[in-house]
């Protein structure tokens, strides 16, 4: 999958603090000084490589690309006291998850693809849908949400901040798995980059479909 490095490329984020709802300019926000992420780790500023994991910034809702001592340093929140947490980099594959199409159109997502996650500060879930404008929140009422998860079980056990209920819908069925956030981020990239006209085109459907063919290749469970 695509790194952090190209992520940034992807989207048009402006270099000033971001509004909390708005996660993909958190995650490209302007970049700093001594060099841009995914050169350099954004904690200790020794050199990283294209492949690299990420630490999430809880409090200024962003993510940091690190380098693996970094990373494993903020493995546990105890190391920071929950101001900075690894971004996970297992994927889980939620073959049993129970959601009904009303219970969808509940949250008002317009496509057929959804990211959600719970935000510690805000102590609620919070949803996203990709769009050619980049992370579209939906600013509806999510008690429907609050249903499936307490008809879901698994679902309780999502890392808040971190990790995320990625959701495709077909038809009438939906295909669901627990993702790192960053996953998240590059499904957004994605579609801001290949989105044409008014139904997406061809191409950012096949970039979707490659997409969910690696996420399920990488799922467990």
């Amino acid at each position: 999958m695509r790194t952090s490095s190209a992520l940034r490329s992807l989207a048009q984020g402006k270099p000033a603090r971001p509004d909390p709802a708005a996660v993909l300019g958190r995650f490209t926000a302007g970049e700093r000084a001594q060099g841009a992420p995914g050169e350099q780790c954004e904690l200790c500023a020794v050199p990283i490589g294209p492949e690299h994991p990420h630490v999430a910034d809880v409090p200024d809702h962003r993510l940091l690309c690190t380098c693996r001592p970094c990373y494993l340093l903020f493995s546990t929140t105890a190391a920071s006291r929950g101001h900075y947490k690894a971004v996970p980099e297992t994927f889980r594959h939620y073959a049993d998850f129970a959601m009904s199409a009303g219970e969808w159109d509940q949250l008002g997502i317009p496509v057929s693809l959804a990211f959600l996650y719970r935000q510690t500060e805000e102590d609620r879930w919070v949803a996203f849908y990709p769009s050619p404008a980049g992370a579209t929140e939906s600013l509806l009422d999510l008690a429907d949400w609050d249903r499936v998860v307490t008809a879901n079980p698994l679902l309780a056990d999502v890392l808040p901040d971190v990790e995320a209920v990625l959701l495709r819908k077909t038809d009438d069925e939906f295909e669901c798995h627990l993702v790192p956030i960053d996953q998240c981020y590059e499904l957004v990239g994605l579609v801001r980059q290949y989105w044409q006209g008014f139904s997406g085109g061809e191409e950012v459907w096949q970039q979707i479909d490659e997409f969910f063919t690696e996420v399920r290749g990488r799922s467990r469970g």
